[in-house]
């Protein structure tokens, strides 16, 4: 038997950090979406009691270092399933590129498995399994548009923003999460973005009010560390693009266009200054 998943990137139309908490982690509101730039995971079972993990590229590890086997190493111990399988995945997603692509990975494995192996979880016991496993996994569980609380995990749905076309451009750089935490401080941030005026505009399904109230303060570490992510920035805003942040904790930016004509003319001007470049549309 086999099953298959769809693994989109995410996107962050807000990110604030408001507090480092005394167990190490910071306190974050963000607001995310997601886009149908997207690996593709193909489960299948096997006779016997094991995990492989294939991919047909080869810079990421397919061993428990990956997300999608810690996830399925997890669901096998919790539920004490002793049947194996072997996942492939398609990736489709850049890595370490602040998209949650390893996380959407594993979102999409702990779904794919409730399936193949008739576990019958519910939405919430998948959404529990899968805090364990990072805090960009529960989103990824869930989909869709939401307000993400804590460490990530506090989910809160929102309507679906009008529909778009994204232009992604990653550097060829690689970005730690890790140190742009860091390195954050809070007093060097000197607007934070209103998670309030994000929330109005999505639910009045204003595009333009969407553009304006984009905002990600982690910017302030990851444009000072590497200048050609702010370069990147500029370029997209020069090509016409509507509304221009980065995504994550970098180094990937995205533009967003409300026409596909200027989609292709940003996307056709980036070409030329780095390598990964995708156009997009926002899943509504």
């Amino acid at each position: 038997m086999r099953v298959y998943e769809r693994a989109p990137a995410k996107i962050n139309l807000l990110l604030d950090v408001l507090r480092k908490r005394e167990d190490g982690y910071h306190e974050i509101e963000m607001v995310m979406t997601m886009v149908d730039l997207a690996d593709r995971l193909e489960l299948e079972e096997l006779p016997r009691d094991a995990i492989e993990l294939t991919s047909q590229t080869g810079n990421i590890p397919l061993d428990e270092r990956n997300l999608a086997y810690q996830a399925a190493r997890l669901i096998k111990d919790r539920y004490g399933v002793k049947k194996g399988v072997r996942i492939h995945l398609d990736k489709r997603i850049p890595v370490a590129a602040g998209l949650a692509g390893g996380s959407s990975d594993a979102a999409a494995a702990l779904r794919g498995l409730n399936r193949l192996w008739n576990l019958n979880l519910s939405p919430g016991e998948l959404t529990g399994l899968a805090a364990e496993l990072g805090s960009d996994v529960p989103y990824c569980v869930r989909g869709g548009t939401a307000i993400a609380r804590g460490r990530g995990e506090k989910l809160e749905p929102l309507p679906s923003p009008p529909p778009c076309w994204v232009v992604l451009a990653k550097p060829p750089i690689n970005v730690s999460t890790a140190e742009v935490y860091g390195r954050f401080r809070p007093e060097k941030v000197e607007r934070h973005p209103s998670l309030e005026r994000m929330v109005r505009a999505i639910r009045a399904g204003s595009f333009g009010d969407i553009c304006a109230e984009l905002g990600n303060v982690l910017e302030t570490v990851t444009l000072e560390l590497h200048p050609e992510v702010r370069r990147l920035k500029e370029i997209m805003r020069k090509l016409g693009a509507d509304g221009v942040l980065m995504s994550g904790s970098g180094p990937t930016v995205f533009g967003l266009t409300a026409k596909e004509t200027k989609a292709a003319r940003i996307y056709n001007g980036l070409r030329g200054f780095c390598k990964d470049v995708f156009v997009a549309r926002m899943l509504t």
